[in-house]
């Protein structure tokens, strides 16, 4: 296959990779932050962690959550399963209830991971 030299910029100059300043996402990182994100990338889940973290005491059972995002509990159920499996969110059971919190630094890990590039933990 034949590569071509990159064309000129409207100016005659030639494009150059810019040096990297710091170390890019590492794969490992970079996949535990695509969980992350995938699970923060739907509507529902967002109205639940904002739910969450505005409760007093910061943490809320599955029997309040159903009604303010206007889904079934099996769905509420499931959303909040699949933040749990992000590392976003704690379930604990108290008889027959479930109650969540947001894991303390998860939504700090994930911006840093996003802004360092990096060595940190996103999940």
């Amino acid at each position: 296959m034949r590569t071509t030299a990159p064309a000129p910029a409207p100016d005659g100059r030639r494009c150059r990779s810019a040096p990297v300043p710091r170390a890019p996402l590492p794969a490992d990182e970079a996949l535990a932050l695509s969980r992350s994100l995938k699970a923060l990338a739907d509507p529902a889940r967002l109205r639940l962690l904002s739910l969450i973290t505005a409760t007093a005491g910061g943490e809320a059972c599955v029997c309040d959550l159903t009604a303010p995002v206007g889904l079934s509990q099996p769905t509420v159920s499931h959303h909040l399963k699949t933040l749990v499996d992000a590392g976003l969110l704690t379930r604990e059971r108290r008889g027959s209830w479930a109650f969540y919190a947001l894991v303390p630094g998860a939504l700090d890990a994930v911006a840093d991971a996003l802004r360092r590039g990096g060595s940190g933990s996103a999940g």
